[in-house]
């Protein structure tokens, strides 16, 4: 028996019948795939306020920039040279990891000993850089020793052409491994070798020369990185919706400008805090590890403004306001770290990009490697080192300052590239001491050189 066709409407469904879930996931997918073209056609499926695990990697950034922030205030509380070897171990690990990439990217060619050749390049640089930047605090320090004395102050003299020599021998060493076949690799090492050098250990030295300055010329410009670190990662966390650059695809606007902002009022409040320590502003003269007591100068005394006129139209707390002239420097500092640094990590992401790599390393949770941490901070080192020698360091020669270039052997002392042997030139340097002071300035020269006697 035939059974017949049903052509009238369709019964109800029992409430017990099973149904497939396929129509409806593909309807799912088709709704995801909707949403997920729509932000492609926005252009920010990779901001921070689409990234449906943001939350996660949030805590785990925010736990270890917390660490990294609690033991880089010990070191700093420690003083000048526990700070400096926090910088060498830096610049190792910075080392490390790039010296890794530049053999990775060699394909897999193996370069026989290059790795041992790159860190003497490596201690190369450090020797020559630190020399030229520290004689001055190691002669200080070994200058009541006559025996330390007689054996370092031949080094200090000759710095530069033993440095020269040990590249020269680096040099000699990379010739003579030169091997058929492997031209090409070798010489590519040799120049990833000299860019790392020079792109990460040369600009990072300069914030050494910045800590004997005063630990704040260290301490500041680094807060004032961190700060727009963090302030950019939450306003486009938050708000962000406008891609600000091609190279680093979670930057927004919305980061950029509200980082920019709060860098800036930061670092005017932070220069405030920061000039009230001694510990801070005092430059270390030498390489001891004792307390410093200084004179902060008028750099870091406050110039008292009163508010009588605002507190005529809007009730005041205070009948004046003190600004230390260093708060005008750490707002140009707060620009350059918001406008300029930046660049320095879209530097890093390209370099990135084009081996196609997401980090530098895995040694911070949360943060990539060291490389990753430090790409803004070398370019905020280099400008800091400047700008303080631009426009913050004094002009004038104390006795303090003769002394110390008498006593590290060298045959000139310069005032706008004024040599001492010129005798005109040093004459111009005496003329910007008072009497008094070149009085005081004879009688220690006279004690320099009959202790110099005594030890020949």
């Amino acid at each position: 028996m035939q059974k017949e066709k049903w052509n009238g409407p369709s019964p109800p469904l029992s409430p017990n019948l099973h149904v497939p879930k396929h129509r409806s996931r593909k309807r799912s997918t088709e709704e995801n795939r909707t949403s997920h073209d729509s932000a492609k056609a926005n252009g920010d499926t990779n901001l921070l306020v689409n990234d449906q695990n943001k939350y996660k990697s949030m805590k785990t950034r925010v736990l270890s920039s917390v660490w990294m922030i609690g033991g880089f205030v010990g070191i700093v509380y420690m003083g000048h040279l526990y700070i400096w070897a926090m910088i060498v171990v830096i610049q190792l690990f910075m080392a490390q990891e790039l010296f890794t990439l530049a053999r990775a990217a060699q394909r897999g060619k193996n370069v026989p000993g290059f790795r041992l050749l790159n860190w003497f390049f490596f201690i190369t640089a450090m020797v020559y850089v630190y020399g030229r930047f520290l004689s001055k605090q190691l002669v200080k320090t070994i200058s009541s020793d006559k025996m330390l004395l007689l054996i370092f102050s031949g080094l200090i003299q000759y710095h530069m052409i033993i440095c020269y020599f040990m590249y020269i021998a680096g040099f000699v060493w990379f010739i003579l491994t030169l091997k058929k076949g492997m031209y090409q690799s070798q010489f590519g090492q040799y120049a990833w070798t000299h860019m790392i050098l020079f792109v990460v250990f040369a600009q990072s030295s300069f914030t050494v020369a910045n800590i004997f300055e005063g630990i704040i010329w260290f301490l500041l410009p680094c807060s004032l990185i961190v700060i727009n670190d963090i302030a950019a990662y939450f306003f486009g966390f938050y708000f962000g919706r406008t891609p600000l650059i091609k190279l680093s695809p979670k930057k927004t606007w919305e980061g950029f400008i509200g980082a920019s902002v709060t860098t800036v009022l930061s670092g005017f409040l932070l220069a405030y805090f920061m000039g009230s320590f001694t510990w801070l502003t005092c430059p270390r003269k030498d390489l001891s590890t004792g307390w410093l007591y200084c004179d902060p100068g008028p750099m870091f005394k406050p110039n008292y403004y009163s508010l009588d006129r605002i507190s005529a139209w809007v009730p005041m707390p205070w009948n004046e306001v003190g600004i230390m002239p260093v708060q005008k420097h750490a707002m140009a500092l707060g620009l350059f770290a918001s406008s300029i640094a930046p660049f320095g990590g879209f530097f890093a992401s390209g370099f990135k990009r084009a081996f196609k790599i997401k980090d530098f390393g895995d040694s911070i949770p949360g943060h990539g490697g060291i490389t990753d941490r430090m790409d803004c901070q070398m370019v905020m080192a280099v400008f800091s080192y400047t700008y303080h020698q631009s426009f913050i360091a004094p002009r004038t020669y104390s006795v303090d300052t003769l002394l110390t270039q008498a006593n590290t052997s060298e045959l000139y002392l310069s005032l706008q590239d004024i040599s001492i042997t010129d005798n005109d030139g040093f004459l111009q340097i005496l003329g910007h001491l008072s009497a008094e002071e070149q009085f005081v300035l004879y009688q220690q020269l006279a004690e320099v050189l009959t202790s110099r006697e005594q030890i020949r």
